[in-house]
């Protein structure tokens, strides 16, 4: 099973505050964990939402509003993208991540939608599409 890790933002990360090398170093090292026991896919950081856009759907109507956006607590500012054998273990694995600050934060974890959760819908023609278009991405990125 695949998990997002989505880490909230703050006032801090909102006003685009950069870590600092205790907290760069400390993440590295939780990083190097998850890689050396086979969970982490990807994960990045994200800049404050004053750099980004949201575009609102109405129909056919599209609507682009520019940041920054209200309500941080329900932004985000980071994420993780992990395997892991179950939600117990991407909770496990969140409780580890470094707070050296001991400041108030969120991690959220999500399910990802696997092929199989689609059911019949998800025809073998569209399954197939799907693989196509996964490896072409993993061409591009690798």
């Amino acid at each position: 099973m695949k998990f997002m890790l989505i880490v909230k933002a703050n006032a801090d990360s909102e006003a685009g505050t950069m870590p600092d090398t205790e907290l760069l170093t400390a993440m590295g090292a939780y990083n190097e964990e998850l890689v050396r026991a086979g969970v982490l896919l990807g994960g990045e950081g994200l800049h404050p939402s004053s750099r980004g856009a949201r575009v609102h759907f109405d129909g056919r109507a599209r609507v682009v509003v520019d940041g920054p956006f209200a309500q941080t607590g329900e932004l985000i500012a980071g994420f993780w993208l992990i395997q892991a054998r179950s939600l117990e273990e991407a909770v496990e694995w969140v409780k580890r991540v470094p707070n050296l600050d001991g400041a108030q934060s969120q991690i959220e974890i999500r399910q990802v939608f696997d092929p199989a959760d689609f059911g019949e819908a998800l025809t073998p023609e569209l399954r197939a599409a799907e693989d196509r278009l996964r490896e072409q991405v993993a061409r591009q990125i690798g």
